[in-house]
């Protein structure tokens, strides 16, 4: 038996609701200085309803050969990378207008 996905009524194995949370969120890419001053890239704003988040901070860590973590629903990355994960969410279907960097 499918399972119907109760924000769009469609079986959930199409795939929709993954697109729709895409579409529905406002991504603020930011960075800090931390501890003996190393630089950390802070995404904020993916909500982990229809995406695996820490799928995507484990192929964001790949992708950019850094260390992060991701937790309180922020994945940090260790380095300076923020146009490079913006173009990298892009690449992944987020929507550009919905991508800030700060």
């Amino acid at each position: 038996m499918t399972e119907i996905d109760p924000i769009t009524g469609l079986p959930k194995e199409l795939g929709i609701g993954e697109v729709l949370a895409k579409e529905s969120q406002k991504i603020t890419i930011t960075g800090e200085k931390k501890r003996y001053g190393k630089y950390m890239t802070l995404v904020k704003g993916i909500e982990k309803s229809n995406i695996d988040v820490k799928d995507l901070a484990k192929k964001l860590k790949s992708k950019l050969a850094c260390g992060g973590t991701y937790k309180n629903g922020i994945i940090e990355l260790q380095g300076d990378h923020k146009e490079k994960v913006k173009k990298f969410l892009i690449d992944e279907g987020f929507p550009e207008e919905i991508i800030e960097i700060r």
